[in-house]
C-alpha cells in the first residue's frame, strides 16, 4: 500500500506557481474534432485528469495543485469554448462534444489507468465519458449534478433561452458589487469576496470582456439536455464500479448537500466528504480539505 504524505502540507509547487501555469501558454493543444483542448500537466504519480465545469476553465483547480502534485500526475484541460482552448464560430460546441473531447483526451494520453476529477458540469461530463472504460481507476466528483437536481439549478438552466440572458450574464460578470448579491453570483461561494481576485481574473473578466468566449460558453449551455445529460445519470451510476469520492461544500445552494447524501447509494462504491462552510466551489474555498478527501481514491489506497 502506498504511503500518502501529509496532504495538508504545501509542497515545492507554490500557490503562485500553480496559478501562473494558467497565465502561460498551454504545453500542448489536443485536437478533439472542430476545436482544440488546451492541455497542461504537473506532478508525478498516478494519472489524474481534471475536468472543469461551466463556465470556468482548468484554472479552477489551481488551488488544489500544491496539495496534489506530489502524489499524482495532474492532467489539466480547458474544454472547447473555455479558457485557452482553440475554437471558432463553426466549432461544434456542446455538452456532447465535451463528453467526446474528454474521451479523446484520455486516448491521447495513452495511459493504462487513469482517475478523473470533475467539478460541477465537469463531473457530469466525466461520468458520461467513462462509462465502460476499463482504464478508469477512480472518480472524484466535486459539487456536481445529481440525477434529480433541485429548483435552483433547474431554474438557471431553464433561463438560458430567455432573450438577453447571455448579455445580462456577461454584464453581471463584470459588476463587482452587483455580482455579490446572492441570487446573482454571490452564493457561488460561502464567502462572496472570493468572486474577486483570481476568480475574477481567470473567469469573470474574460466573460465580461470577450464576446467570443461568452458566446461559446452559452453555445455549450444551450445544448444542455436535462433528460439526456442529468436524469440519465441514475443509469450511468449503476455502470460505475470503481471507487467514487464525492466532495461537497455544505453551503451549496445549486446542489444542496442532501442531494449528495442521497447520491452515495446510487453508486456501487462511493463515499461522501462534506466540506463545512463552503459552497459550489468548495475546492477553491478549502483546497486542503478537498485534496485530503480526494487523495485516497486518486492514489488507489482507499
Amino acid at each position: 500500500m502506498t504511503t500518502i504524505k501529509d496532504p495538508t502540507a504545501m509542497t515545492a509547487l507554490t500557490q503562485a506557481e500553480a496559478s501562473d501555469l494558467f497565465r502561460a501558454e498551454p504545453s500542448e493543444y489536443i485536437d478533439v474534432g472542430g476545436a482544440q483542448v488546451a492541455y497542461r500537466s504537473v506532478g508525478s504519480g498516478p494519472d489524474v485528469l481534471f475536468v472543469h465545469g461551466w463556465p470556468v476553465s482548468g484554472a479552477t483547480f489551481r488551488l488544489l495543485l500544491p496539495y496534489l502534485a506530489p502524489h499524482v500526475t495532474c492532467h489539466l484541460i480547458d474544454l472547447p469554448g473555455a479558457g485557452s482552448s482553440r475554437f471558432d464560430a463553426d466549432s461544434p460546441l456542446s455538452v456532447d462534444h465535451h463528453i467526446d473531447s474528454v474521451k479523446r483526451v484520455i486516448d491521447h494520453l495513452a495511459v493504462d489507468k487513469i482517475s478523473l476529477v470533475g467539478h460541477n458540469s465537469g463531473g457530469m461530463v466525466s461520468r458520461h465519458a467513462t462509462i465502460g472504460d476499463p482504464r478508469l481507476r477512480g472518480l472524484g466528483l466535486i459539487n456536481t449534478e445529481p440525477p434529480e437536481p433541485g429548483r435552483r439549478f433547474s431554474t438557471f438552466v431553464g433561463a438560458r433561452h430567455l432573450p438577453g440572458f447571455q448579455s445580462v450574464f456577461g454584464w453581471l460578470a463584470g459588476q463587482q458589487r452587483v455580482r455579490r448579491i446572492g441570487l446573482a453570483l454571490g452564493d457561488l461561494f460561502a464567502d462572496s469576496a472570493l468572486l474577486d481576485g483570481e476568480f475574477d481574473e481567470f473567469f469573470l473578466t474574460p466573460l465580461n470582456t470577450n464576446d467570443e468566449l461568452l458566446a461559446a460558453s452559452f453555445k455549450v449551455l444551450k445544448s444542455f439536455d436535462m433528460d439526456k445529460h442529468v436524469h440519465h445519470l441514475a443509469s450511468v451510476h449503476r455502470q460505475i464500479d470503481v471507487p467514487v469520492q464525492l466532495v461537497w461544500g455544505d453551503q451549496d445552494p445549486f446542489f444542496p448537500i442532501q442531494q449528495a447524501r442521497d447520491m452515495v447509494s446510487t453508486f456501487a462504491n462511493a463515499e461522501l466528504a462534506e466540506i463545512k462552510g463552503a459552497g459550489l466551489f468548495s475546492h477553491e474555498e478549502n483546497p486542503a480539505a478537498v485534496a485530503a478527501a480526494l487523495l485516497p481514491t486518486l492514489t488507489g489506497t482507499r
